[in-house]
């Protein structure tokens, strides 16, 4: 027998929760619905004169319509509170991801064990200056300060097989798309054709120990794509770049004389609302891709990193990430040329898209969720 203002629960699993008011009300909760009765001043449980529900109903328990509208009331205050309390968390962590800040210099690796800027653009005589020597035209281009000579007109086979064949300039002078977004890059990174220079062939990230997830392995991370570990001028294992590495378009990335532009209301534009397309979208001086005398557009180096930049990456106006309006900062890794954090192990559900994920998908769209008439999937980025 239950009093006024008594609670009973019954077994675990029931979801049925029985509760009568001083007024002598009985609220009977389903779960978190409530169904409200009022009658005399006590009610038998478990006994002979308990029943079903539909016994209750009949009883002389009548349904008290007022206790049922305040009720209904609080369940839409709780169902409002709930709402806001889930926006406030989302908004919190869109926050939080629109706001990293790196714990080491942003340049990384690029401070070249010390010499700083003036290892890669050397202030007087180019390569000469940085004592390496080199060709006649060392330096004349971005005050270039190592070596790219040995590169000169040679055939890099890069990818599945090696068929995505790029023909090295023959000189750094001018700056073509081909110099400044592979060659120089090249000329550090490649280890086969070209000596070292300043590198160590090992990811800064990793010696640091930035790289927390621990899904990677022990071994050294490369930095070197033609002395990788595996034989000496293997490029079949590297992302092809250069001319015939075109940026493939449709699903509303369109290509107008080689220049890339997203096309309102379409997939590719829900994919830029979810996420963004940093490594397609004009930069701060020139786009960040190639664009070959076919007119199509092709991936470099610098499509996929920025070289001056290891563990930020700063949205524009031109580039927005989750239509942020520019100005806000995320995650990045590896020089990545927008937002790619590898470190968020433990922190996806299923319902989730990594940055990492993301990044790729901005040219791999048909791998996408948009290009998969998947709209609502959220990217995590910190």
């Amino acid at each position: 027998m239950l009093r006024g203002g008594a609670l009973k629960r019954l077994p675990r699993g029931s979801g049925l929760v029985l509760h009568v008011l001083e007024n002598s009300t009985l609220i009977v909760f389903l779960g978190l619905f409530p169904f409200c009765f009022g009658s005399a001043w006590q009610m038998h449980f478990g006994t002979s004169l308990a029943g079903p529900l539909q016994a209750l109903a009949k009883s002389k328990w009548k349904l008290n319509l007022s206790c049922l509208a305040r009720q209904t009331e609080v369940l839409q205050v709780m169902k409002k509170a709930i709402l806001v309390a889930l926006f406030a968390l989302a908004s919190a962590g869109l926050a939080m991801g629109q706001n990293w800040s790196s714990t080491v210099d942003v340049l990384g690796a690029h401070q070249n064990q010390g010499r700083g800027c003036a290892g890669c653009h050397a202030p007087h005589s180019g390569s000469f200056g940085s004592g390496h020597g080199g060709a006649a035209d060392a330096g004349s281009y971005a005050l270039w300060g190592q070596d790219a000579s040995p590169l000169y007109g040679k055939t890099v086979a890069f990818g599945d097989g090696g068929k995505y064949v790029e023909v090295l300039p023959t000189t750094i002078a001018g700056g073509s798309q081909e110099v400044g977004g592979i060659l120089l890059c090249l000329s550090c990174h490649d280890g086969n054709l070209t000596p070292s220079n300043m590198m160590q062939n090992w990811s800064y990230e990793q010696q640091i120990g930035l790289l927390t997830n621990t899904t990677y392995g022990t071994q050294k991370i490369p930095t070197l794509l033609g002395n990788d570990g595996t034989s000496a001028g293997n490029y079949t294992n590297d992302h092809p770049v250069g001319q015939n590495a075109t940026i493939s378009t449709g699903s509303g990335l369109v290509s107008t004389n080689g220049v890339l532009s997203v096309t309102a209301g379409t997939p590719y534009a829900q994919f830029v609302a979810n996420y963004g397309w940093p490594a397609l979208a004009p930069g701060a001086w020139s786009n960040p891709y190639g664009i070959n005398a076919s007119l199509k557009p092709y991936v470099l180096c610098t499509t996929c990193h920025n070289q001056h930049v290891m563990t930020v990456y700063t949205s524009s106006a031109k580039s927005p990430i989750v239509g942020d309006g520019g100005g806000k900062y995320y995650a990045t890794y590896f020089f990545v040329n927008g937002p790619y954090n590898p470190n968020l192990q433990g922190k996806l559900t299923a319902g989730q898209a990594a940055s990492t994920t993301q990044f790729c998908r901005q040219c791999h769209f048909g791998e996408s969720n948009e290009g998969n008439n998947t709209n609502n999937i959220p990217t995590v980025f910190q």
